[in-house]
């Protein structure tokens, strides 16, 4: 074998490796930001540390059971929790103490429905909490089959793969990366057309969202990304090699930002007001004494 050849072999797998590594990175990205990663970490009370994990999404089959592992007895736990956005007054909830843990729970909520809550622990000395002054924000959703998400998760950041691997050969001089941008565009229309709306439907009711229906910007991000894409193929068949490079290393560009908006920024949510409308008002039951207070939406 010739050493140019060995040394344009190697070439390929190193970009290979380096588009790997972005997508990779990006994965990681998207994973810890956005408004549905879980708020972690570990605060002092009382004598010891608490670790804690606060989530923002969950299914809506269930009602949300916080749990904190806090073995000091003299440690007592309060929840507060209201809809999103509203000025209702707080319900307040406190926790129970099982063994060495306090529990408490969140009424699940319609698909795309927000609480905001506050967990506050309370010692001998002070009231702590979790989150500081700013409660966290959990989102109900429906619970989507396992195939589907993996389905959707793997051809979209298939998608990603390609589409930066397609903008790091358009960088080189004389190449030709449509095939790649071609792989890129396809991954990307089953992946955020077909199986990202199928999800979106399981989660929330309704298979697309974002423009021009609405404001969610997942999907409106996706469509940015597949026009571009589309734009940049479509150039590529009429155009010398050195314009299709400049478009698909475009597109690669675009793409690249788009996966750098966080997850579900400004993504579905539930509209309240619909139930008052319908002349369906929103009221406090007293469901268990135990449970505490759970949200009930239709008389």
């Amino acid at each position: 074998m010739k050493q140019s050849h060995l040394w344009a072999i190697m070439k390929k797998i190193l970009l290979w490796i380096l588009a790997f590594v972005i997508t990779a990175c990006v994965l990681v990205y998207q994973r810890l930001t956005g408004p549905t990663y879980p708020l972690e970490g570990k605060i002092p009370v009382g004598d010891s540390a608490v670790s804690y994990r606060l989530e923002r999404s969950h299914v809506n089959t269930e009602d949300y059971e916080i749990k904190i592992n806090i073995p000091d007895e003299k440690v007592q736990g309060l929840l507060l929790y209201r809809i999103f956005r509203s000025q209702n007054e707080w319900t307040r909830q406190e926790f129970l103490r099982q063994g060495d843990f306090l529990k408490g729970e969140l009424p699940r909520q319609p698909a795309a429905g927000k609480l905001e809550y506050k967990v506050i622990l309370k010692d001998q000395h002070k009231e702590t909490s979790l989150s500081g002054d700013t409660p966290v924000v959990i989102r109900f959703k429906g619970k989507v089959p396992t195939l589907i998400t993996l389905i959707h998760v793997v051809t979209i950041f298939a998608a990603f793969l390609f589409s930066i691997r397609a903008g790091l050969e358009a960088l080189r001089p004389k190449s030709d990366p449509k095939r790649l941008g071609l792989w890129a565009t396809s991954f990307l229309f089953a992946g955020g057309m077909i199986f990202g709306p199928i999800m979106q439907k399981f989660s929330f009711g309704a298979f697309w969202t974002g423009f021009p229906v609405g404001k969610d910007l997942t999907d409106t991000k996706t469509l940015v990304a597949l026009v571009f894409w589309a734009a940049a193929l479509l150039v590529s068949r009429k155009k010398n090699k050195k314009t299709s490079r400049r478009w698909i290393l475009a597109a690669s560009c675009v793409m690249l930002v788009v996966f750098l908006i966080p997850h579900s920024l400004l993504g579905s949510e539930f509209d309240y007001s619909q139930l008052e409308s319908e002349g369906q008002s929103i009221k406090l039951n007293l469901d268990d004494e135990q449970a505490g207070y759970r949200l009930f939406f239709y008389e």
